[in-house]
């Protein structure tokens, strides 16, 4: 008899429902963590995408603000110095010209001889020279003989005057006395004649002796033979450059050097006479030559704005040259209380020149100055700054009032004197 229990399941069934129920519980498992997973996966990349986008909002206004290298102004220090370039010459230098014409004979001396006061350089054969001495002093011989006759015509006529002029009365007639006074007065008019002509003769010879004494080229002075223009046998024509005159030699006196430098006005008033300053040459490029200002011009070149400078150097080893550029730097009094900034950054604008100041909150204050000494590679200010403030150095063109700034990495890891070093 079959059992009809409503309530009771026949065994297979149960067995068939236990067979099936637990994988499905394992399916929902599966898919509850898949699904979790996903949620994970997208909520990171919702968190990722976010932090991204404030990255890519924060490189943005980042390169919006300018990166700018700051700088302390200094203070003035002692040895301020300034280069100038400068030129040296010799402390005499004579172009020495013929003062005969003729032909050049011998030379004795070539250039760069060392040659004393009155040597012989050379020597001019002058024949027209020679027959005009020749000519002129027979004249004067001839001139003298003259002065010889007429002086013993006078003396004879002054003895005839004498002789009438004290015979008694009524020997010799006046007429013939007097005559006699007339012949004494014309004999001696001929001899001061004589003696006239025979005093230009001398003066011709003595002229002519003169020149002869040119046909030897003599050293003006103790130095160097610089040049030597002309050889023997060439024709020599008297006179200067300014006549066509050959130059024969140059002669240089360098035992002290001149060194002329030209000083711009904006430093002209700190050159005082007893200034030092130090020479380097090209050509002794490890050298180092001490000069001393003499003197100025005391005036301004019109042209170049410029003072010039005369500067005196020792040259006991030889080493200085006549026509030397040198660069000529002077050692300037000390000024410690000048403020002064690098050049890189001045800013010229209508307004004339300015300084971009890093104020609060990294803004931008452009400020006037009054500009002192241009030192080279950095400006004195003489006022319009103050040696707290930071200036920003080498600022952009389009650096504005009131601009947001910050300042260079490489600029923060050291003080601002010290970055400007660098």
């Amino acid at each position: 008899m079959l059992d009809t229990h409503p309530h009771q399941a026949p065994p297979e069934q149960e067995t068939r429902q236990s067979k099936i129920d637990p994988p499905s519980r394992k399916v929902r498992w599966i898919a509850g963590i898949a699904l979790l997973v996903a949620i994970g996966i997208a909520a990171a990349g919702i968190i990722v995408r976010k932090r991204n986008e404030s990255e890519v909002a924060k490189w943005t206004n980042d390169l919006a603000v300018p990166a700018v290298a700051v700088v302390r102004p200094k203070q003035g220090v002692t040895g301020q110095q300034i280069v100038l370039p400068g030129d040296i010459e010799a402390w005499y230098e004579a172009p020495i010209y013929a003062r005969v014409s003729g032909y050049l004979k011998a030379w004795y001396f070539d250039f760069g001889a060392h040659v004393t006061k009155g040597q012989l350089l050379a020597e001019i054969d002058a024949p027209d020279l020679d027959a005009q001495l020749a000519a002129a002093q027979a004249r004067l011989t001839s001139a003298e003989a003259q002065v010889n006759v007429r002086d013993a015509e006078r003396n004879f006529a002054q003895t005839t005057y004498a002789r009438w002029r004290d015979s008694p009365k009524g020997v010799v007639s006046e007429q013939e006395t007097e005559s006699k006074k007339a012949e004494f007065g014309s004999s001696d008019a001929r001899y001061k004649a004589a003696v006239a002509e025979a005093n230009v003769n001398k003066s011709q010879v003595d002229q002519l002796t003169a020149l002869e004494a040119f046909k030897r080229i003599l050293a003006p002075f103790d130095g160097i033979v610089t040049q030597r223009n002309t050889d023997v046998g060439a024709l020599i024509n008297a006179g200067s450059s300014t006549s066509n005159g050959p130059q024969l030699f140059r002669v240089a006196d360098v035992h002290e050097m001149r060194v002329f430098v030209q000083v711009p006005q904006e430093i002209s008033a700190n050159i005082r006479n007893g200034l030092t300053a130090e020479m380097r040459l090209p050509q002794y490029p490890d050298k180092t030559f001490k000069a001393v200002v003499s003197t100025t011009s005391e005036a301004i070149n019109k042209a170049s704005r410029t003072l010039l400078v005369e500067l005196h150097s020792g040259n006991t080893d030889n080493l200085l040259q006549p026509g030397t550029f040198a660069q000529v730097r002077f050692n300037l009094a000390d000024n410690p209380g000048t403020l002064r900034i690098p050049t890189s950054a001045l800013i010229f604008r209508e307004d004339g020149a300015q300084l971009a100041i890093l104020g609060p909150d990294n803004k931008v204050e452009m400020k006037s100055v009054k500009l002192g000494r241009n030192l080279g590679t950095e400006f004195e200010v003489l006022s319009g700054l103050s040696s707290s403030e930071t200036v920003i150095n080498s600022p952009p063109d389009s650096l504005s009032e009131g601009e947001l700034v910050s300042i260079a990495k490489d600029n923060q890891s050291a003080p601002a004197h010290e970055a400007e070093a660098k």
